[in-house]
């Protein structure tokens, strides 16, 4: 296991008002594959000041209806996995920044997902995703769904562009592969010109170089995991969630940065946020 992990939390944002268990039946696995502690988290938006109308009750509410509800999720998390060290926490603050706060000690976050349209999301003051996505200083799971692979043997997918991110997302990919004893499929996509309909055979050659320098090396790190490469040829988006569409998980990197909106997470992992059907993980550069 690698030392960026090793021994840190994982933290889950729980939602009081949505259904929390398939982001943690994911998170409480994750930690019993890395011995490592959960953290499970209530973020109670502050009072509002609506025309100096007294929010203090309604606020209460929330705090205990967030307690109630992290209670009963630590409570199914233990049963689930007995061996899993799991703690709770209520904070007062907005969702997103809390657990972007959170994250810059934790090794991974991982938070549900409700497969919002572009128009919802942007509509729905609920939505976490998106914003911690951006900003978070760990990696980030976002899972919609209870883990399932069809594909036998069972295998997770990484994408590869040759930059610094996507280094980092294979590094945790060849981790968790280790950790899952599954197999690695290293995916590059060769997207064309707009307007050309020609494949460029010196850039698929480039793609391959690409793609061999990044992968090499990881066999001898982790010789227990089989590892296969490929390029292929068309939209990032589409290409990478067809390619995962039955795996384990799908790791990338994260090549945006969060502005102050929180919303600027890079073109290919927010298309992925809406496409994935697996879990996927973003892994911000070191």
């Amino acid at each position: 296991m690698s030392g960026t992990t090793e021994h840190r939390e994982i933290i889950a944002g729980v939602d009081p008002a949505r259904d929390w268990h398939p982001a943690l039946a994911w998170a409480a696995d994750e930690a019993q594959r890395r011995r490592a502690p959960l953290r499970l988290v209530v973020a109670v938006p502050p009072q509002h000041d609506t025309q100096h109308v007294d929010d203090t009750p309604r606020h209460t509410a929330r705090v205990v209806a967030g307690r109630d509800a992290v209670g009963g999720a630590a409570a199914w998390v233990r049963e689930r996995q007995p061996g899993v060290e799991v703690s709770t926490t209520v904070l007062d603050g907005f969702p997103a920044r809390v657990l972007t706060r959170l994250s810059r000690e934790a090794a991974l976050a991982v938070l549900g997902s409700r497969h919002l349209s572009r128009v919802e999301e942007f509509l729905s003051a609920g939505s976490l995703v998106v914003p911690v996505t951006a900003q978070a200083r760990c990696p980030v799971a976002v899972v919609a769904d209870a883990e399932h692979s069809t594909q036998d043997p069972p295998c997770l997918v990484v994408g590869i562009d040759g930059s610094e991110p996507s280094r980092a997302a294979l590094a945790l990919a060849f981790e968790e592969a280790a950790l899952r004893r599954c197999a690695l499929r290293a995916v590059a996509v060769w997207q064309p010109p707009v307007f050309s309909r020609r494949t460029d055979d010196a850039s698929l050659q480039a793609e391959r170089r690409q793609l061999s320098e990044t992968t090499a090396g990881w066999a001898e790190k982790y010789p227990d995991v089989r590892l296969t490469h490929e390029v292929t040829v068309g939209s990032p988006v589409e290409t990478l969630a067809e390619a995962a569409e039955h795996a384990l998980a799908l790791v990338v990197g994260r090549r945006g940065r969060g502005g102050y909106t929180g919303m600027r997470v890079g073109s290919v992992v927010h298309g992925l946020l809406h496409r994935a059907s697996c879990p996927l993980i973003t892994v911000p550069a070191p």
